[in-house]
């Protein structure tokens, strides 16, 4: 675990700000980012599913539409939202990992035999934890402004940003067990091997290409 763990660190220290620089430069900057998301991820899908050859085209329609969503997430709502919103899913994966590995316990899924419902838990405690901070000390105060004029902190406010951040997670954690699923009946263990500690970049993004989407609906409906 601890050598696992070490490489797990060294790599998102090493991609983060590099992933921030392309996110809060934005511009053709962040279209370059996207596309380069977009082509490694679409390579890492054909390889994983070339014996899955119903699924092919939809895995690869899915990965455009979730890229499209990141492109107008971000440029709708502003670097604060999008930054959350990839937030919530880097903790809910470190929180079920961390979780997981420590608590053990029974599995969540045969489809993810690593998945235990301590690290289900975990990943839902961290992300909250973690995104609540976020808007507290790192964001501006007025970061999830409610179209049905919830005054911040007030109980309104506060528990629906609770339900949207708990929603977010639960979308990514089925994000990571959809990639999984598919991983497992293509009988590999990870969809590359770009990221040390971590696989290929599905692996590392495969929480957040389903998050993303999913909260672009949702801020449609409860941000202005």
């Amino acid at each position: 675990m601890k050598k696992e763990f070490t490489k797990r660190v060294l790599s998102s220290i090493i991609i983060a700000p590099i992933a921030l620089f392309f996110i809060f430069k934005g511009s053709v900057f962040f279209d370059f980012f996207l596309c380069v998301i977009f082509f490694v991820t679409v390579f890492e899908w054909l390889k994983m599913s070339k014996k899955l050859k119903i699924i092919k085209f939809f895995g690869i329609l899915f990965l455009f539409l979730s890229i499209l969503n990141a492109y107008f997430l971000r440029n709708t709502y502003g670097t604060e939202i999008f930054v959350f919103v990839i937030l919530i899913s880097i903790l809910t994966d470190l929180g079920g990992y961390i979780f997981g590995k420590i608590f053990k316990g029974p599995k969540l899924t045969k489809i993810s035999p690593n998945k235990t419902y301590s690290g289900a838990i975990g990943s839902l405690i961290v992300s909250l934890i973690g995104s609540l901070i976020y808007i507290e000390y790192i964001s501006n105060s007025s970061l999830l402004s409610f179209q049905n004029g919830y005054a911040p902190h007030s109980i309104e406010h506060i528990l629906l940003t609770l339900f949207i951040i708990l929603v977010i997670s639960l979308i990514s954690q089925i994000g990571d067990l959809t990639i999984s699923y598919f991983k497992r009946l293509a009988k590999i263990k990870d969809t590359g091997s770009i990221l040390p500690g971590h696989g290929g970049l599905l692996d590392r993004i495969d929480g957040i290409i389903f998050a993303i989407p999913f909260s672009y609906i949702i801020f449609n409906f409860t941000i202005y």
